[in-house]
């Protein structure tokens, strides 16, 4: 039977083998760098954390406290762990495509190998995808972690694990579309230019991000917080206080949710393109 007659379960089946070796061999890569991984995963949050709710308060210049949704008081570290552990998402499942594809495709040409697979150029696309996004939920899990027992006494975070289907959506949606704005950064980006990416897109991101305050505190700066809607954080951040500290004045889950599926759908599709195009072109 040759290659044009294989039926699609047996193709399917094909696809499966392949993009499971893939991804095999990526994870590998990452059990081996698992120290260099939890390094740059923990040390950033790890430190505002500490600076924000240990050393700020000890020293008398405290964050501040926001308020609830009933007008309660809520430590600053209620608002902050959610949106650092999206930060943890964000610069994870983007740096995790971006930079190995950015020297796959220029310098190492490694690319290639995974090119000249059995399988569509698109499916390798895919297993990128799919490994940036397990590095994303593995980053988080992470930060939450090491953040969530990281403050002076009496500014313990308020975290409620009740909605924890919505904190799976949150975490596999915004991994997913983290993996997704690497690929295509990684397909766009020319590899002198990759050094600046922290400059010109990571730390605006960051600050305007929603990680170190809440999309509904912005209502003091209409202007403001009508452009950050343009930066995916905000999401991640918004939908996972919704998850994790509901209390805490928040985007409706329904709109946040909405925008992680669309966002995720959409830029993989581009992604895919690009990807597609740069290797076969």
């Amino acid at each position: 039977m040759t290659a044009s007659t294989i039926a699609p379960p047996a193709a399917s089946r094909r696809y499966a083998h392949t993009f499971g070796a893939l991804l095999a061999r990526d994870l590998r890569v990452l059990r081996r760098d698992l120290r260099s991984f939890m390094a740059r995963t923990v040390v950033q949050p790890v430190l505002f954390i500490f600076v924000f709710a240990v050393v700020l308060p000890r020293i008398g210049y405290g964050a501040g406290q926001g308020l609830s949704a009933d007008g309660r008081a809520e430590t600053f570290t209620t608002i902050l762990v959610p949106g650092l552990v999206a930060s943890g998402i964000v610069l994870q499942g983007i740096f995790a495509v971006t930079t190995p594809l950015v020297m796959e495709l220029s310098y190492t040409k490694e690319i290639d190998d995974r090119a000249l697979a059995p399988i569509p150029v698109w499916v390798v696309g895919v297993e990128k995808i799919v490994a940036g996004a397990i590095q994303g939920v593995i980053a988080a899990v992470v930060v939450f972690l090491a953040v969530l027992f990281v403050h002076a006494p009496g500014e313990a975070p308020n975290i409620d694990f009740g909605r924890w289907p919505l904190l799976i959506a949150v975490l596999v949606l915004s991994s997913l579309l983290t993996a997704c704005i690497g690929l295509l950064i990684g397909t766009l980006l020319p590899p002198q230019q990759l050094s600046t990416l922290f400059a010109i897109f990571i730390v605006p991101l960051m600050m305007l991000g929603c990680v170190y305050y809440p999309w509904a505190a912005l209502e003091a700066i209409p202007w403001l917080q009508t452009i950050v809607l343009a930066n995916p954080l905000v999401y991640v951040s918004e939908a996972l206080r919704g998850a994790l500290s509901p209390a805490v004045p928040h985007m409706p889950e329904a709109a946040s949710l909405a925008v992680l599926v669309v966002g995720t759908l959409a830029t993989g599709a581009l992604s895919l393109r690009s990807f597609s195009r740069r290797l076969v072109g």
